[in-house]
């Protein structure tokens, strides 16, 4: 196995318990302008890309440049092994959604121009270049759009929904929601993700298949639960909603149950628990033993990013 990474956006921490295996090789690179990968490829999988509003609006330039030069780079490197490519793409693709819930067929409604188009329209370059590679040269490909993700090794400050809550909450401070907090979102545990996304490399479909949990719940909620659990004193306040912040978003997962025997399994309260516990160490914050103890099942989640920086939530 060989990961590439330039390391803008994530941490060598995150696979550093990978040091050392003879089957994992890591190579520090910008796929945009390099793919320095020697040796028989059986498969690329191409999750290259800022994805926080502070990291792709502070890297825009560099959001266009991955999703269009390093999906060709991962395309061709793929193409000529004869290896099957994985895009993972993103929700963002539908834009503020005039379907509900969102389904694949629907072909979106994106401000081209706006501050997020940067990840927006670069995904949706990256799907558009990855279908015309798979027609014109018959590059095995599979797209999945990937909804609100979320779990342990996060940045505690990377500007994500969770991460920003409980980060905020852990240390007290207000919860900043965006608006009256009545804009819905979905999220999925980082376990069920990674489980979908091998099950669609793993399958003969090219998608695009959608990725994520179809529970949907209010930014509102989401603040309330993440208190709750931490049992937080912390306070909810508002601010003014940022341009182009979608309104709804909650994929529907037809396709992934029907044709890849998939759908997430963790529940939001279960999920948030890991996930706080991981924050609170990275951190350096202590006394949450047993703050999360039967913490199970599905509760309220939303969707809400930035709340430190105010940039426009995913």
């Amino acid at each position: 196995m060989v990961c590439v990474d330039n390391f803008s956006t994530g941490r060598p921490a995150n696979v550093a318990h990978l040091d050392g295996r003879a089957e994992f090789t890591l190579v520090r690179a910008d796929i945009s302008r390099e793919l320095p990968v020697d040796g028989a490829v059986d498969g690329v999988f191409n999750l290259a890309s800022p994805a926080s509003p502070p990291d792709y609006l502070s890297l825009p330039l560099e959001t266009l440049a991955v999703g269009s030069e390093g999906t060709r780079r991962g395309l061709e490197l793929a193409h000529r092994h004869g290896a099957r490519y994985l895009l993972a793409s993103t929700s963002e693709v539908y834009g503020d959604p005039d379907v509900h819930p969102q389904i694949e067929s629907y072909w979106g409604n994106v401000n081209s121009i706006g501050p997020r188009s940067v990840y927006d329209e670069a995904k949706r370059f990256a799907e558009a270049l990855t279908m015309a590679h798979h027609r014109t040269l018959g590059t095995d490909v599979a797209i999945a759009r990937i909804f609100n993700t979320y779990g342990p090794r996060l940045r505690p400050d990377d500007g994500r929904v969770v991460s920003n809550f409980v980060l905020q909450a852990l240390r007290g401070e207000p919860l900043t929601v965006y608006g009256d907090g009545s804009q819905t979102r979905s999220l999925c545990y980082v376990d069920d993700e990674i489980r979908g996304l091998v099950a669609l490399f793993d399958s003969d479909g090219t998608g695009p298949v959608n990725i994520g949990n179809p529970d949907e719940y209010t930014v509102l909620q989401l603040a309330q639960t993440v208190v709750e659990i931490l049992g937080s004193s912390s306070p909810i306040v508002h601010l003014p909603l940022p341009v182009d912040d979608p309104t709804r978003r909650r994929p529907d997962i037809t396709l992934a149950r029907t044709r890849l025997g998939w759908e997430p399994t963790t529940g939001l309260r279960e999920g948030l628990a890991r996930t706080a516990s991981a924050v609170a160490e990275e951190a350096g914050i202590d006394g949450l033993e047993g703050f999360a103890t039967g913490a199970s099942g599905n509760g309220p989640v939303g969707g809400h990013e930035a709340a430190r920086t105010g940039l426009p939530p995913r």
